[in-house]
């Protein structure tokens, strides 16, 4: 019997869970800074990274974990850098110019062509074949069901693919797109339709969308982008996923940015010219806004000692699950946000059985399985077709009650977990057991916000964003309800700006 060497990690949710019943050491150390940002990831990186630019305030960022880069966070072992959680980065639409500048600023794009359309850097895109689904014992090429699918199974998918290129051009009369990216450029009236208080699923139900095929694929990409299925998430959060991306640079077709290490490499980018701001393992437990300034504790998890930090100003990058702890009067109505947990599980394999991997995709995705395929790592580089083989597994704890989901994501043991990762990838990979060499397992406790129905358009979200007696700016992906790399970058781009500008004030 093959010997595989199995690891469990994760995000460090024993020191977080101290924030419940808080018992800290004395406070042994004070200091003053004028700005604190408190988080580490892509908000907090994005805020960080923008005001280092700009040559404004000297700032700490602090952060909980041993690494900064939040759900983007990656690894690397002997063979490869790999993901640990959000893997690639769409090419953005023309109108998000501040990141298509910061894209610029990192060498991600190259140029611009004739038409002043940026150029990217080939390297950087997905490389070919960039997307394949098993479906009835066959690889086939892209992710959206054909094979083996009748006519009707077809036709309705054409309809409905028809309808979200309605709904992505729809416009208000203002001449704002309803479904964009970032959230906050969309129109005003963007929830004018009705599509946030119900699931996904009633409106399918209600346009008349019966096709297994249609709600399978559907199922996947909400619970790829969500954490949740069609049976849980708004379907205004799913029609966005569609609808949102308007494909501006027609050059690039269907091509993602990606690296091997997936998002970390641009956690990696945001942070590197403020690496020396950055305090890791460092826990904020209290928050006291002050008539003059901010008083933070925080708890230095490697010296074992807790800290006063006095700021001027404060950019809170914590998600609100945190931050119903350090600012209790912002738990109101929290049954409205939820955490869908998730596992990434990193597996090195000697080679795939039966010449599986000759035809081996960027991303791989198995038609009904329990998880959400796999990422090869190895794809972004030279040496792809090199053993051993390095893949990312990926798999949402989806259900009515996401508490449950998350309990049963800690109490499982490694051997459980590694029989369901090996059961699910034999689906498509059989005797795949034979030839894994190790497997590391990272949980992700709250791996991203779930839109459910009311959140995004509830008052409570709005109420969120709004900054405390202009000293607390705030900033997370989950403010904006849709937990994409975008959203956390302009979040943190957004909550600096707000600061700088009413700074007197």
């Amino acid at each position: 019997m093959n010997t595989i060497f199995l690891k469990l990690t994760g995000t460090n949710h024993i020191l977080g869970h101290k924030l419940r019943f808080p018992d800290f050491p004395n406070i042994s150390e004070t200091m003053e800074i004028p700005v604190l940002i408190i988080g580490g990831g892509i908000a907090g990186l994005t805020a960080g990274y923008t005001l280092n630019k700009r040559g404004g305030k000297d700032f700490l960022l602090v952060e909980l974990e041993a690494e900064t880069g939040g759900n983007a966070k990656s690894g690397e072992n002997k063979y490869s850098k790999y993901p640990l959680g959000a893997h690639y980065l769409p090419l953005p639409n023309a109108s998000n110019v501040e990141l298509i500048d910061f894209l610029f600023d990192v060498g991600v794009i190259i140029g611009r062509d004739e038409n002043d359309n940026p150029i990217f850097d080939e390297e950087q895109l997905s490389f070919a074949p960039q997307e394949r689904l098993f479906i009835k014992n066959y690889w086939q090429e892209g992710i959206v069901p054909q094979y083996g699918s009748s006519d009707a199974d077809q036709q309705e998918l054409t309809r409905f693919l028809h309808k979200m290129e309605e709904f992505q051009a729809l416009k208000d009369q203002n001449g704002h797109y309803i479904f964009n990216i970032p959230m906050c450029y969309s129109s005003p009236e963007k929830f004018d339709l009705g599509l946030d208080q119900i699931t996904m699923e009633e409106w399918l139900r209600k346009e008349g969308y019966t096709s297994s095929y249609l709600h399978e694929y559907l199922n996947y990409c909400c619970r790829d982008d969500y954490g949740t299925g069609i049976k849980y998430t708004a379907a205004f959060a799913v029609i966005h996923y569609f609808a949102a991306r308007k494909h501006d640079f027609k050059k690039y077709e269907d091509a993602v940015l990606t690296w091997q290490e997936g998002n970390g490499r641009l956690a990696k980018l945001l942070a590197e010219s403020f690496e020396n701001q950055i305090l890791k393992q460092h826990m904020v437990y209290k928050i006291t806004v002050n008539e003059s300034n901010v008083e933070v504790l925080l708890f230095d998890a490697q010296r074992k000692v807790s800290k006063k930090i006095i700021a001027e100003k404060v950019i809170n990058c914590c998600p609100q699950y945190v931050n119903k702890y350090l600012l209790p009067q912002r738990g109101k109505n929290f049954q409205l946000l939820q955490y869908a947990p998730w596992i990434v599980a990193t597996v090195v394999l000697h080679k795939f059985p039966f010449a599986d991997g000759a035809n081996l995709a960027w991303e791989n995705i198995i038609f009904g399985a329990k998880g959400l395929g796999y990422v090869y790592a190895q794809h972004q580089s030279l040496g792809q077709f090199t053993s051993p083989f390095v893949i990312s597994y990926y798999h949402s704890l989806d259900g009515t009650d996401l508490n449950e989901q998350r309990r049963k994501l800690y109490n499982q043991t490694d051997e459980q977990w590694k029989e369901f990762i090996i059961k699910d990838l034999s689906i498509a990979h059989f005797g795949i057991e034979d030839e894994i060499i190790s497997i590391e397992i990272f949980r992700h406790g709250h791996g991203m916000v779930s839109p459910i129905p009311g959140y995004l358009s509830s008052e409570y979200r709005k109420q969120l964003t709004l900054p405390i007696a202009n000293k607390i700016f705030f900033a997370h992906s989950d403010l904006s309800g849709v937990s994409i790399f975008e959203e956390a970058f302009y979040q943190g781009r957004g909550a600096v700006d707000d600061m700088l500008d009413n700074w007197e004030a």
